[in-house]
């Protein structure tokens, strides 16, 4: 496991009950949630008062996140309105049951492969039989949007959506890989106990 996944899956578990994974199409989700929370009585929502989200990127010093969030935002709250009017909840204007979050990661990882990786560290006799010599390298731009679902300030419900992206796509791809992201995440919600 990758350290940024790992980083991911243990925020994911250290905050909520149970986690699911599922992978859709190059796109791995990952929801977790509150198993004593009482979903069923669930009925409105509304993004948090404070900043519906942030985004947050680590792949150049050049990087500005805040014009990834100007561009990203509007799709991001679009998408999860629509979700959760189709699950049949509605936008809150007092006190909401739930108040969502998003989180987009926007970074760069790196996956390599060495040479006896798989072995012990020494043979039976005490010498390595090879020095350990990378074979395989990749680095790749990998996104992470993370939708946070909170009830009285408190994490009851988490999705992480992962895919790797491509840095020369166009905005009608990052729009359409955002929206499928909530898509495939709001699934989830709620979770059935």
């Amino acid at each position: 496991m990758r350290p940024k996944s790992r980083f991911v899956a243990l925020a994911i578990v250290a905050g909520v009950g149970l986690t699911v994974q599922v992978s859709l199409s190059g796109m791995t989700v990952r929801v977790g949630f509150d198993k004593t929370f009482d979903f069923k009585a669930v009925r409105t929502w509304a993004w948090n008062p404070k900043g519906a989200g942030d985004v947050i990127m680590g792949r150049t010093p050049d990087d500005k996140p805040e014009t990834m969030k100007r561009i990203a935002e509007p799709w991001i709250r679009d998408a999860a309105a629509t979700q959760m009017a189709s699950r049949k909840l509605e936008q809150a204007t007092a006190e909401p049951d739930v108040t969502i979050t998003y989180y987009l990661l926007l970074t760069t990882g790196t996956s390599a492969q060495t040479m006896g990786q798989f072995l012990p560290a020494t043979t039976a006799w005490g010498l390595p039989p090879f020095a350990p010599a990378t074979q395989s390298l990749q680095v790749m731009n990998q996104g992470s949007l993370v939708l946070d679902l909170s009830a009285k300030g408190n994490v009851i419900w988490r999705g992480v959506a992962q895919a790797q992206i491509k840095l020369d796509t166009d905005d009608k791809k990052r729009e359409a890989l955002l929206r499928e992201g909530v898509r495939d995440l709001l699934r989830k919600f709620p979770p059935k106990t």
